[in-house]
């Protein structure tokens, strides 16, 4: 890992993102994934994939393998069914953090299929699931595979950046999941009209309007699905122009190579 020398604000469009589309999956990728790559965009500062998708109710990713990777997935909108070789079975909603350590190899599979699962009463439903997922490599590879997910929808009710996964040694003992990068942290913010906040200060950040609009100091404004990445800078106020309004934000300090 190196240091961020140079500041730079690099604003990226909503619709300039790739894009997988398929019969069930509706996908937006903001670095190289896939058959997509860009020898360019492969990653910003710890963070490799950062996936906007929407699932088809019924339908999602069989199962499939991973290895020395921290998996943080955050649902919008809808319900997600994981399910994964370490026995691990759960329903991911809108206000649940959850985190899947690859580490030595894990297999699993995400569905939007929850009115399937043993005992559910649900009705089956008709809504598709849209979810962001991200993954940052750990701190070394070859660790046990892990998994956890926790509530912090009383905390973002509360206002202001929420930190929600972290390995970051100043969010120990506090409500966020942790991961097995101790140079990264995910924030979220649900904001109305008028709510700001203020952008953490590191070598790294990107900045992603999930939901709503947003001002940004300096740079103005950014709509949904819009990101910002920013190297050596920070502190800027970001200002919701919409009643509701989602960000998710990367503190990271380090970044992948040289």
């Amino acid at each position: 890992m190196t240091a961020a020398t140079t500041p730079r604000v690099d604003i990226r469009r909503a619709q300039d993102r790739l894009s997988t589309q398929i019969a069930w999956l509706d996908s937006k990728h903001s670095f190289s994934f896939g058959q997509h790559y860009d020898p360019d965009n492969t990653h910003h500062g710890m963070l490799l994939v950062h996936n906007d998708d929407i699932v088809s109710p019924g339908q999602g990713f069989d199962t499939h393998p991973h290895r020395d990777m921290e998996i943080v997935t955050w649902v919008l909108r809808g319900s997600l069914v994981h399910q994964d070789s370490m026995g691990h079975a759960g329903v991911i909603y809108p206000g649940l953090a959850q985190r899947m350590s690859a580490g030595t190899g894990i297999l699993h599979s995400e569905k939007n299929d929850s009115w399937r699962l043993a005992g559910s009463a649900s009705p089956e439903h008709s809504e598709p699931v849209r979810f962001i997922q991200m993954w940052v490599l750990p701190d070394e590879a070859g660790v046990a595979p892990g998994y956890e997910q926790l509530e912090v929808e009383d905390e973002l009710m509360r206002g202001g950046l929420v930190p929600v996964a972290s390995g970051m040694r100043k969010h120990r003992g506090g409500s966020a999941i942790s991961i097995n990068n101790s140079g990264a942290a995910l924030y979220v913010a649900r904001m109305q009209a008028g709510d700001t906040v203020t952008l953490p200060e590191a070598p790294y950040l990107h900045l992603f309007v999930a939901e709503g609009e947003a001002d940004l100091e300096g740079a103005g404004r950014l709509s949904e699905g819009d990101a910002v990445r920013f190297t050596a800078t920070g502190g800027q106020r970001l200002t919701a122009t919409d009643r509701d309004t989602e960000v998710l934000i990367w503190e990271m300090h380090g970044r992948l190579g040289g």
